[in-house]
């Protein structure tokens, strides 16, 4: 099966590379440059009309979008690593989690701190949708912390609820957020595994 993964390094597409290499499958990266805009030019977004990334086009040639959708299809497709969960709770929890991820930790929270000058024009009013969004994603990272006590990983194991885990504890640790010192211990935790080696090369 060939993939390949439209991958923009720094963003939240760094949770779907780190997840294909904890899948060890093999796979073509696209690399989509979001600062020169590239996610928005017509060469682009003939794949993806979205306009984002992540997206994954399989070995049929269709395009699949959003992170939840691609992890939860990634997770399908190669089982054998045991990261989709045992049961049908254990997948409604791990979605659970990543839905409070990817829609609340990051879009309510570190969108809103990294580019308020999308939302607003005025210089005074960013710096406080920034401080809001700070706020917010310490908030998430409280709340995360509390769902992960003293487990190795979210869910008691590695599932796919670390791939978007991986990105917002990069972001947040990249911006001195404040967090938990249960969260750091995750960080260091995912960023030790040789999937982080692999799909974060730099570091």
């Amino acid at each position: 099966m060939t993939l390949t993964l439209f991958h923009s390094p720094g963003s939240c597409s760094d949770g779907i590379a780190y997840l294909l290499a904890e899948l060890d499958v093999p796979h073509h990266v696209h690399v989509v440059n979001l600062p020169k805009g590239e996610h928005l030019q017509d060469s682009y977004r003939a794949a993806n009309p979205k306009g984002k990334v992540p997206a994954l086009r399989r070995a049929d040639g269709s395009i699949l979008t959003e992170f939840q959708a691609i992890s939860f299809w990634l997770g399908r497709s190669f089982p054998q690593a045991g990261l989709i969960g045992d049961d049908l709770e254990d997948q409604a929890r791990i979605l659970e989690l990543m839905d409070f991820m990817v829609a609340s930790v990051h879009m309510r929270g570190f969108t809103f701190m990294k580019v308020p000058q999308k939302f607003i024009p005025d210089a005074e009013a960013q710096k406080a949708l920034r401080a809001h969004g700070r706020a917010e994603v310490e908030k998430g990272l409280r709340h995360l912390s509390a769902v992960l006590g003293d487990k190795d990983f979210l869910m008691g194991r590695l599932t796919l609820a670390e791939a978007p885990a991986i990105y917002l504890l990069r972001w947040a640790v990249a911006a001195k957020v404040d967090m938990p010192d249960n969260m750091h211990a995750l960080h260091d935790r995912l960023m030790a595994r040789p999937a982080a080696q692999i799909a974060f090369p730099d570091g």
